[in-house]
């Protein structure tokens, strides 16, 4: 938690995938302060003509390395959001030199009690975590 779900245009090795996972982790462990083995990242590949991010008008241009993250975790400071933002464009572009311009960010934020990590329990609520 949090957990994160990682869309990305086709084409990169695995190498390059973990790279820019790590990346991603490394942003998500500093704005938000979680404990480094506290990472739960989906990573899904897609033909170009199956992922389609327009700019909303904002004339913000896109290539081949645009990467689509959703984050769903328990409430987050409108600073810690923030933080996340900026941190997630500065490591992937030292990691994969991929532009900020091509990173679209959306947070979900859900509560203690819609969250299990196994064996049937809610680890927020018994006070496992």
């Amino acid at each position: 938690m949090p957990l994160l779900r990682i869309d990305l245009v086709e084409g990169r090795n695995g190498e390059e995938i973990r790279v820019l996972a790590d990346a991603i982790h490394r942003a998500m462990l500093k704005a938000f302060g979680v404990p480094e083995r506290d990472r739960y990242q989906i990573i899904a590949e897609h033909k170009a003509s199956q992922l389609i991010a327009e700019d909303t008008g904002l004339g913000i241009p896109r290539t081949q390395n645009f990467v689509l993250i959703q984050v769903t975790t328990r409430p987050r400071t409108r600073a810690e959001k923030e933080a996340f933002y900026r941190l997630v464009t500065e490591e992937l572009k030292a990691a994969s030199n991929i532009e900020a311009s091509d990173v679209m960010m959306t947070i979900v934020q859900n509560t203690d009690e819609d969250w299990s990590f196994g064996h049937g329990r809610a680890q927020f609520l018994t006070g496992e975590l």
